[in-house]
């Protein structure tokens, strides 16, 4: 793999972390295509950038500060389309809810990208979290909107067929 192709994923998904944590939501433009499907969880689907960017925004807004670490990055680049996975683990503060202040996860975001005129974007993007912490209460700021804290792991999803940088490995 080249510096290049290192660089554009690599910077794709820490831009991610950083527009979050910023609440810059329209760095999401130079992340993901127009009709990006994001799948975090069967609640918490999307289907297009504009709705996906709303969404966002409104569950993050009630957060006192947030921050997303990005690690572990795995590419493998095919033409026009290439496939990624990146392990991340991201904390939640809300100060005053009953039963703590915090709430954090690990998991990890599978993406497609695809070269555009404007540069490489997530098409496709599953998250899935392994491990979490804290107090379940703080990540509720939306209702309707929950992120399911159950626990997977690549190994599952993998042996059931589910994790598909696998493929790209091959």
């Amino acid at each position: 793999m080249s510096q290049d192709q290192a660089t554009i994923v690599s910077s794709l998904v820490n831009l991610y972390g950083l527009a979050i944590d910023t609440q810059r939501w329209d760095l999401f433009d130079e992340i993901f295509t127009e009709d990006v499907f994001a799948n975090y969880s069967e609640s918490a689907t999307w289907r297009d950038l504009a709705t996906f960017k709303r969404d966002f925004a409104a569950y993050h807004d009630p957060f006192d500060g947030t921050q997303h670490t990005m690690t572990n990055i795995q590419w493998r680049f095919a033409g026009d389309t290439a496939r990624a996975v990146t392990y991340g683990h991201w904390r939640l503060v809300r100060y005053g809810v009953p039963g703590g202040d915090f709430w954090e996860g690990q998991g990890w975001y599978e993406d497609e990208l695809v070269r555009r005129d404007a540069g490489w974007r997530i098409r496709h993007r599953v998250c899935r979290i392994i491990w979490w912490g804290g107090n379940p209460n703080v990540n509720e700021t939306t209702p309707g909107v929950k992120f399911e804290l159950g626990v997977t792991s690549l190994r599952r999803e993998a042996d059931e067929g589910r994790f598909k940088f696998l493929s790209a490995l091959t």
